[in-house]
């Protein structure tokens, strides 16, 4: 007999996937034309490209942390986690960032199925509370919270459906 899925596991990855409080990714990112992706409305910090980089960029980072047994926090903080520049260098870039941020969010969601990975484990290179299921939740709230700021942006251009 199948064992029954573990009901926080499935709900972890359900919450990578979030659409039942907020926005998902896709929808969020969905649409935003080409010419208002470096766009900065005033009052706001960063542009689309630039939350979605960073999103990116952090949830990368948080995986190789979970997945790299030779990992090395090399990146510093806050500045190699955002891109400099407004606008991404061209469709090629945003398409990738896209394209990437949904892979790592696919092994997030393989890696939280994984029976063989014990959530509430010290992840390999971690210290202390640095569990996996710190590093699920960490990536879900960080995108959470900038997803938010994503669609604030986008209403500030009217580019918001």
């Amino acid at each position: 007999m199948k064992k029954p899925p573990d009901p926080l596991r499935a709900q972890l990855v359900r919450l990578l996937d979030w659409e039942e409080a907020h926005v998902g990714f896709d929808r969020a990112v969905s649409g935003i034309p080409a010419r208002r992706r470096g766009s900065r409305p005033a009052g706001f910090e960063h542009s689309p490209w630039q939350l979605v980089e960073h999103m990116r960029l952090g949830q990368k980072d948080i995986l190789d942390f979970c997945v790299n047994a030779r990992y090395v926090h090399a990146l510093a903080w806050p500045d190699d986690y955002w891109p400099r520049d407004p606008a991404p260098p061209g469709a090629r870039a945003w398409n990738r960032s896209l394209a990437q941020f949904n892979a790592d969010r696919e092994k997030l969601k393989r890696m939280a199925r994984n029976a063989r990975i014990d959530l509430f484990a010290t992840v390999p290179t971690g210290k202390g509370p640095q569990t996996y299921l710190r590093a699920i939740l960490l990536v879900a709230d960080h995108n959470a919270y900038h997803l938010g700021q994503l669609v604030a942006v986008r209403r500030a251009l009217g580019i918001w459906p």
